[in-house]
């Protein structure tokens, strides 16, 4: 009774993940004496009962997405990083320092440290090896300062809106600079913490109401009513 995936492997609807005696159990389903992938999701090995955790919450990689990401660990060549995906990201310490890496010389912890937030691109992924971010173009890199939101993935094309309607608008009514994660970290910076919290305030309604009609006109209005409450935002 052979199983194709190793447990907790992401997989994705129509994938054969088990064949002969087995149960299939949640988002799975049996044809032939096999058992398939319905959703996108992890599998799961339970006995004989085979499920796949869906992954309502999780980004998956794609490559050239921006991400902003935490670094979780310093490691021998560079960093690991949590991307809110179901694998950890990897970023090299020549992608960092652009040049070669010698380790008997340079102190990565001085560079990113634990903790520290990244803006990034995913340079490589499949689903057999971990992603690889790169920081090689402009505005890419260690985040210094701003605020960071984190919402459901899916969302953010709500949030970016029809050819970047709703970004544009949040950006012009609150004078803030805004970098969004296609895996659901939101980065943003403006001139004063009032103006981020009025973004902020913008993109968690958003979220919330992501599956109603006529949603860019109701943030821009919320976003004006705000700022006639507190006098006016400077902008």
């Amino acid at each position: 009774m052979p199983t194709f995936f190793e447990r907790r492997q992401l997989v994705v609807p129509g994938d054969l993940l088990a064949e002969g005696d087995y149960v299939a159990g949640e988002n799975t389903f049996k044809s032939n004496n096999k058992i398939y992938a319905s959703r996108i999701g992890l599998v799961e090995y339970e006995d004989n009962k085979v499920n796949v955790v869906a992954l309502r919450a999780f980004y998956i990689p794609r490559v050239g997405d921006t991400v902003i990401g935490t670094v979780v660990e310093v490691g021998f060549n560079g960093w690991v990083v949590d991307i809110n995906a179901p694998y950890l990201a990897l970023l090299r310490a020549s992608e960092v320092l652009n040049r070669s890496f010698k380790p008997q010389k340079d102190d990565l912890t001085q560079v990113l440290d634990v903790g520290d937030l990244v803006v990034a691109k995913i340079a490589s992924y499949d689903r057999t090896h971990n992603p690889q971010l790169s920081v090689d173009e402009p505005g890419l890199g260690k985040i210094t300062r701003g605020q960071i939101v984190k919402i459901t993935p899916t969302k953010i094309p709500r949030v970016i809106g029809k050819k970047g309607s709703m970004i544009s608008m949040i950006k012009q009514e609150t004078g803030c600079h805004i970098i969004l994660g296609q895996n659901g970290i939101i980065l943003i910076t403006g001139k004063s913490p009032e103006d981020e919290e009025l973004a902020i305030m913008a993109i968690h309604k958003i979220e919330e109401e992501a599956h109603t009609t006529g949603l860019t006109d109701r943030i821009l209005q919320l976003i004006r009513k705000e700022k006639e409450k507190k006098g006016g935002l400077k902008t």
